[in-house]
């Protein structure tokens, strides 16, 4: 994943002594090119000191990169080329396993990092599902990764709040810039953006999250340090970082909304097409053309949706398909919680029930825990499903699903596909995945922590097709629950892709979506809206999920009879998140290596 790159939302001790089973004969590190890694994370973690606060490298608390400027861009072409050259002086040939992947996959940032300048995309810095003002917002509340407990963490703060005003009027010059030669937001999206920062700008002290800091100041802090540091950071809050949220929002409101686009797509910017084949190469980090992930979203769709009618005459519903999803969206017997420790007990019984088969696909554990845990009522509003929250790096707690329920009563069990959604998010998807690769000392650090949307959305999507192994969809509407969530995936593939290339106008995909799966039409206009704000991302799941696929049917067309898929699945997990393209290299070396 580039863009923001590939840090992540988002907890590896060393291995047992599994780790060591299926490798090929050992080969020394070489200690020239890890100490090049080395060097590589240290001053990338420097130019991008926020990535390093959310992936618990607290050094850099202090500062936020105007990684939108021209003079950090020009900074970051010369580190991009610096590295490239110096990886060039290495044959590859002569690495071990784990080092030829890692030159690979530093290889592919750096790539594709110089070949994202030409398209200026720093004209589009905001959009209303990520960007820096709302990781700000998110990390001044003082529930993200921005630490709240020392003088010198109040202190950083206030420094990257300064660092913040700069990166406002950058943002507004740059997008001012996009004005002119045309490269801009749609106007849908503009105005949740400028709602965004009206909310984010609100300056009521007991209302505004961004005082909570001030609110709960440590008990530890004496009086007189209390009563200085809540002066300083009042200051900080009321004249420094409100001011830049209102002046985003005055901007959005009085100057771009008026120029924004008129069309959904990125199609009809100025070089959109090559912007948006961008983008789906960053994503699913695969040679794909849009067109072939289209007839590839085409025809999965047409396959899931036998599957999903095979179900439904299952269980005796006569219906049509859409008259079968409206059922399952609002009869009541799919909705059997009255309390929320229900709906968080109903989650813990999938695990326990999973926990079971677990031996029979996986030899890999991580040693970080996972505990299942409701939302924070601040945020539980905003959550329209579960999601897992990594480990922090130093593991010192663990890794958290957590699942929101402002209101039990419309929980819904097959709506949600509660077991499909336990097995991606939690065990064995995210929770596996990430915690492996965070624990693994065999990783150089660069790699702990980064995150191929391609890779780590395609593996909690095919474990999803574990499910029936792992004891799970025994239930036919836990079945077709299943299926949603593939077919909901499936559908972004002809969506994203339709959106952004004109084969289809929004109003055309949440009608697709609406056809196809058990989905409110709010929900498919807000998946459609996501689309619009980061095209290709959304691509990523089912990319990567049949790209494993395939990569399993290689493997066992290679070993036939020797195939085994709890080694299959440890050497897809043992070196951690990587491209797709990087990833079937490797899998096709190991595939051949257990042959002798």
């Amino acid at each position: 994943m580039t863009g923001r790159r590939c840090s992540f939302f988002t907890g590896f001790s060393l291995f047992s002594v599994l780790f060591f089973a299926y490798r090929a004969p050992a080969q020394q590190k070489n200690a020239a090119l890890n100490k090049l890694f080395a060097a590589y994370y240290h001053e990338n973690q420097q130019l991008y000191p926020l990535d390093a606060t959310l992936s618990g490298d607290h050094r850099y608390d202090d500062r936020l990169a105007n990684d939108i400027s021209i003079a950090w861009l020009n900074a970051k072409e010369r580190f991009n080329k610096k590295y490239l050259q110096q990886l060039a002086r290495f044959n590859r040939n002569l690495l071990n396993t784990t080092d030829k992947i890692s030159y690979d996959v530093l290889t592919e940032i750096l790539t594709l990092d110089l070949e994202r300048r030409k398209f200026h995309f720093e004209y589009l810095p905001i959009n209303q599902f990520t960007s820096v003002p709302l990781i700000m917002a998110q990390l001044g509340s003082g529930n993200g990764a921005q630490p709240f407990k020392t003088k010198q963490d109040y202190a950083n703060w206030i420094n990257r709040i300064n660092d913040f005003s700069d990166y406002t009027d950058t943002a507004i010059a740059n997008m001012r810039t996009g004005m002119q030669t045309g490269i801009v937001l749609p106007k849908v999206l503009v105005t949740k953006m400028i709602d965004q920062m009206e909310s984010v700008a609100n300056a009521d002290s007991l209302s505004n999250e961004l005082f909570n800091p001030v609110r709960t100041l440590p008990g530890s802090f004496t009086a007189v340090e209390k009563k200085k540091i809540a002066a300083q950071m009042l200051q900080a809050v009321t004249q420094k970082l409100l001011p830049c949220y209102r002046r985003l929002a005055a901007f959005l409101k009085n100057e771009y909304l008026p120029r924004a686009a008129a069309v959904a797509g990125m199609g009809a910017l100025p070089e959109g097409a090559a912007m948006y084949r961008f983008y789906v190469r960053s994503y699913t980090t695969t040679n794909q053309s849009p067109e072939e992930i289209y007839e590839t979203g085409l025809h999965e769709v047409a396959r899931i949706k036998e599957e999903m009618e095979k179900v439904k005459t299952q269980t005796g519903f006569t219906g049509s398909l859409p008259e079968f999803f409206l059922f399952l969206r609002s009869n009541k017997q799919f909705m059997p919680f009255k309390t929320p420790e229900e709906v968080l007990n109903a989650y813990r019984a999938i695990a326990a029930k999973i926990d079971k088969h677990l031996d029979s696909l996986f030899d890999l554990k991580p040693n970080t825990p996972m505990v299942i845990k409701r939302v924070e009522a601040f945020r539980e509003a905003g959550q329209n499903g579960p999601s897992y929250l990594a480990a922090p790096a130093d593991g010192s707690s663990a890794g958290i699903l957590y699942v929101p329920v402002p209101d039990a009563t419309k929980i819904n069990v097959t709506f949600l596909g509660m077991e499909a959604t336990y097995l991606h998010e939690a065990i064995p998807g995210h929770h596996y995945q990430i915690a492996l690769q965070q624990e693994n000392k065999e990783l150089p650090a660069f790699r702990n922590h980064i995150a191929f949307s391609a890779f780590f959305e395609g593996w909690a999507l095919y474990v999803e097709s574990l499910g029936s192994q792992l004891g799970c969809y025994t239930d036919p509407y836990q079945q077709m629950g299943a299926l949603n969530n593939e077919m909901h995936r499936a559908l972004r593939l002809v969506t994203d892709v339709g959106i952004h290339t004109g084969k289809m106008t929004p109003a055309q995909a949440i009608a697709f979506m609406l056809e196809h799966e058990s989905i409110s039409e709010a929900d498919a206009t807000l998946s459609v809206e996501r689309y619009m704000a980061i095209p290709g991302q959304a691509l990523s799941y089912k990319t990567g999920e049949l790209e494993i696929k395939k990569i399993r049917t290689n493997c066992e067309a290679i070993l036939k009879d020797k195939f085994d898929l709890r080694k299959f699945h440890h050497a897809l997990l043992v070196q951690g998140d990587m491209p797709l393209t990087v990833l079937a290299n490797y899998m096709n070396e190991w595939a051949k290596e257990q042959l002798h």
